[in-house]
């Protein structure tokens, strides 16, 4: 059965809820430790939505679709690379242009949200610690990436601040093996392809990830993106919406220093 959460903010209160309809529905801990309602009801309209998640690391494969891939040779394994969490950015908050980048790219995802402690987990167990799926963003400093300023590592290319917008909310109980993922610059749909066109699903990413390192409940996998990727600019707006999971919106903005 499908089912709709968010994180909320809603004056001094800040909690997770089951979204039904235009209501939210508050629970008294995060979903995945099966939180029960706490019979306060709210809004949606009148609550501030949050990253529908807190985790403990973000993780984000590269060169997950062929259309994104282009002519280089197609990945023997899925490529992961972290994001810190002080990439996190909320849904409807702005993506922050550091002052000396100069080619900043838009990459709309789909983002797993993990569900259970994992570790050496089976393609078939791997499914299981999916709890559900979001919307994401994982913007880029394509100079610091891989330019003529490019670093060892893709510390800042893929993890400034803001650079990991998520949200606005978190499915459950839906097939996310097909689901058409479609990004927007200015209201202009620049990406648009389904999740059946990943070169490593879902559970094959985890799986994999799950040899190496141990996943812990509410961590983010950020799945690859699709086709090709466009440049951001301050004024722009980004809408990354995902079939029957929602639309993430983030304005974006250059950095005062």
């Amino acid at each position: 059965m499908r089912t709709t959460y968010c994180r909320f903010r809603r004056g001094e209160t800040t909690g997770y809820g089951i979204v039904d309809g235009a209501t939210v529905r508050q629970l008294t801990a995060s979903p995945w430790q099966t939180g029960a309602e706490t019979g306060a009801r709210f809004a949606l309209d009148q609550v501030t939505l949050l990253a529908p998640v807190q985790p403990q690391k973000i993780l984000a494969v590269g060169q997950n679709y062929r259309s994104h891939v282009g002519l280089k040779k197609i990945p023997a394994r899925p490529e992961m690379f972290y994001k810190p969490i002080t990439a996190l950015q909320d849904p409807g908050a702005p993506i922050v242009l550091p002052a000396d980048a100069t080619r900043v790219h838009l990459e709309g995802e789909l983002v797993l949200v993990i569900a259970q402690t994992t570790r050496h987990a089976s393609v078939t167990e791997a499914r299981a610690a999916i709890f559900g799926v979001t919307c994401g963003n994982d913007v880029s400093e394509r100079e610091w990436q891989s330019g003529a300023d490019k670093d060892l590592q893709w510390w800042r290319a893929k993890g400034a601040d803001t650079f990991a917008p998520c949200g606005p909310f978190l499915v459950t109980g839906i097939d996310d093996s097909n689901l058409l993922l479609q990004t927007r610059l200015n209201g202009e749909t620049v990406q648009r392809e389904t999740t059946a066109d990943m070169i490593f699903d879902p559970p094959t990413v985890v799986s994999f990830i799950s040899r190496y390192l141990t996943l812990h409940p509410g961590d983010l996998i950020y799945t690859g993106t699709p086709g090709n990727t466009v440049k951001l600019s301050a004024g722009d707006v980004v809408e990354v919406e995902i079939e029957n999971v929602g639309v993430l919106r983030n304005p974006v903005i250059a950095a005062d220093r």
